[in-house]
């Protein structure tokens, strides 16, 4: 059989690439086997167009320096903000300073890439620890007339407005109740000050508000907001692949309601449906009352919660082999 694997990162335990790795390990020599890891604007975006190529240091979330990872091809660039302005690289909940965090590192990595000749530039907003309303960014990115060339697309991974998100995820980067008003108000000032610096009303645009409002900051200066698995699907012709196997397997961490909302497994049995082409889930775990278009196959029921996480790599070798094993079965 020709079979595609395509999954998004086991978040927490193992990344796209490793995931796909595993499932190929999985299906042996007797199959012909394409992988294309994906992702839905967070991290592993830049994994799903071949890895990074380039490291500059640019100013972290917390205003220390750190080494981001990114890609250039041509005069594409493939930009991830949690590379710059991570939640991760402020230390997580624990550490983050949710009212200092700043996109400016994400900023000076975009310029980075028009300087290196990149004039359409995909920016993943996942993963952020950052409420500033991409004002970090608009900073780092002066003068503005340098962009008139270029074209800029935000991958989102939530259709969250700018004024709503703090409220939404203030908390989840460590905000107290004080600091979720605080950020909203902040916010609110911010998108007044764009509508009437450039008149864009960021507020009233879907998706403004992932990574804390930087895509709406982009947004007032001509970017594109967009779908986060939309434009990673697009860009690695991801219906073209489909229509091409017998097989597709995807996959990440849980699988729920959510990840039929614009996430990577919800998109991939999309795309499979409409070209009639059979597909398998395989997932850590899983919301067992989904109506699901496709077998989901279980780590933490097939080999136990402890090896599913601890073992996240011969877990999904062991299940994938069951779920190919079922599914020649039922041909």
């Amino acid at each position: 059989m020709r079979i595609l694997v395509a999954p998004d990162k086991f978040k927490g335990t193992v990344s796209a690439q490793t995931a796909a790795q595993s499932i190929r390990k999985a299906l042996g020599n007797q199959h012909e086997v394409y992988l294309q890891p994906l992702a839905d604007g967070g991290e592993g975006t830049v994994e799903a167009f071949g890895g990074p190529n380039r490291t500059d240091t640019v100013m972290g979330p917390l205003n220390s320096p750190v080494e981001a990872l990114w890609r250039l091809h041509g005069n594409f660039a493939v930009i991830e903000m949690a590379q710059a302005s991570g939640l991760t690289l402020a230390g997580g909940i624990e550490g983050n300073d949710p009212i200092a965090a700043t996109t400016f590192g994400t900023g000076q990595l975009i310029g980075i890439a028009i300087e290196r000749g990149a004039r359409e530039i995909l920016v993943g907003a996942g993963g952020s620890a950052t409420t500033d309303g991409g004002l970090g960014a608009l900073e780092a990115l002066q003068p503005l007339q340098r962009l008139r060339e270029v074209s800029i697309i935000v991958a989102c991974d939530v259709k969250t407005r700018f004024n709503q998100a703090a409220e939404t995820f203030g908390p989840q980067k460590g905000a107290s109740a004080p600091q979720v008003q605080f950020l909203k108000r902040r916010l609110e000032r911010v998108a007044q000050m764009y509508l009437e610096d450039r008149g864009i009303d960021v507020s009233t645009m879907d998706m403004a508000g992932a990574a804390g409002g930087f895509a709406g900051g982009l947004a007032s200066i001509g970017a594109s907001l967009t779908n986060g698995f939309d434009a990673v699907s697009e860009a690695v012709e991801l219906l073209e692949s489909i229509e091409k196997v017998d097989l597709v397997i995807t996959g990440e961490g849980y699988v729920d309601d959510s990840s039929f909302e614009g996430k990577v497994v919800g998109g991939v049995l999309a795309l499979a449906q409409e070209t009639r082409t059979p597909a398998i889930v395989i997932a850590g775990g899983w919301e067992k009352t989904i109506a699901c278009p496709a077998p989901i196959y279980g780590l933490e029921d097939e080999v136990g919660r402890e090896n599913a996480y601890e073992n996240t790599k011969r877990s999904i070798e062991l299940v994938t082999k069951n779920a190919i094993s079922n599914w020649e079965k039922g041909r």
